[in-house]
């Protein structure tokens, strides 16, 4: 039996579903589980834009529906592993141990927007990192990265000295290695709990990118953001399929997909939406009262760089102890941005 239909009694739960934008009945209806709030752009641009490429690649023979609040961030991976739902997105910074890989294009330094860095990601993926299986279980179908994070906090910083003693919701991977290297006191909450995590008072800001001035209405709670050129780190995601799924696909249905939709199409069309709302967050911060973007010197810039030095040279470390060729991955990755 295949699994497009199936239902569980989690899909009950869900606050939100919308069908594809085919006029007929698609043949294959794959089940998205998504845990970003209903107005994000996660949801309101990049799901349509999968569910769009998805359609006009099978000539409506597969569509989609999005359903919101299955099952918490980090347990999407088993979701869709365990055939829950059909595809996904994970942020790897929620599962600490389980991707190491992953933490390379999170690194600070990078040149270039989220649409350059996530066909770079994509590239480097195949050519090195993959080797590593750290997916294994599901099917990537995209990777992507936001864009660089900065500090959002109530309180102004206005130099990067008063981070050292903030509590800071930083997130794992490279962004939790950059905010240790600050001396921030890192508070491990999900994306969708920051909003009541920094209007209750239990952390001081949060690292996140410009998007989520809007996305999850920091210009309420974090009036202030302190802006690093590039950022402080860039956070990885990825797009995800249960493999069964995928097999249950007719021949023809599977080799339109992998040419035209899975891969680098996808993340870069992703990445083009992260910049989209990008800059739909920097416009909201300057657009609401009370709000201000606190730029780094070009003292601190040149103290933040030698800090970043120690990261990217420990995390290549890391990375190479998984047999990966960590080195050549990331100079692969700041050639290709350059490139493309």
């Amino acid at each position: 039996m295949t699994k497009f239909t199936k239902l569980t009694g989690l899909l009950a739960g869900a606050t939100m579903a919308f069908a594809g934008t085919v006029a007929f009945a698609a043949d294959y209806t794959l089940t998205i589980s998504s845990w970003a709030p209903p107005t994000h752009g996660i949801n309101a641009m990049m799901w349509p834009k999968f569910i769009e490429m998805v359609e006009e690649a099978t000539d409506g023979q597969v569509t989609a529906e999005l359903k919101l609040g299955i099952a918490p961030p980090p347990a999407q991976m088993d979701l869709v592993q365990d055939g829950a739902a059909d595809a996904s997105i994970i942020f790897h910074g929620y599962q600490p141990g389980r991707f190491v890989t992953t933490k390379l294009i999170e690194l600070p330094g990078y040149e270039g927007s989220a649409e350059q860095a996530s066909v770079a990601y994509w590239r480097t993926y195949e050519a090195y990192l993959q080797a590593a299986d750290e997916h294994r279980g599901v099917k990537v179908i995209a990777l992507h990265t936001h864009g660089p994070a900065q500090l959002h906090s109530a309180d102004a910083v206005t130099s990067l000295d008063q981070i050292s003693g903030l509590k800071v919701r930083i997130p794992g991977g490279v962004g939790g290695d950059v905010g240790a290297a600050l001396g921030a006191t890192g508070i491990q909450v999900p994306a969708p709990k920051v909003y009541e995590t920094l209007a209750s008072r239990a952390a001081d800001g949060v690292v996140m990118p410009m998007e989520s001035r809007r996305g999850f209405k920091l210009t309420e709670v974090a009036q202030n953001v302190f802006e690093v050129p590039g950022g402080l780190y860039r956070g990885s995601f990825a797009f995800i399929m249960n493999e069964d799924t995928f097999a249950d696909l007719p021949e023809d249905l599977q080799a339109a997909l992998e040419e035209k939709v899975f891969g680098e199409p996808l993340s870069r069309e992703i990445g083009k939406i992260w910049d989209e709302i990008d800059m739909i967050g920097r416009t909201a911060t300057a657009e609401t009262e009370g709000n201000a973007i606190n730029p780094a010197s070009d003292a601190d810039l040149a103290k933040f760089n030698q800090i970043a030095e120690g990261v990217i040279a420990s995390v290549i470390a890391e990375i190479a102890q998984t047999g990966i060729d960590a080195q050549t991955a990331y100079e692969m990755v700041k050639t290709e941005m350059a490139a493309n």
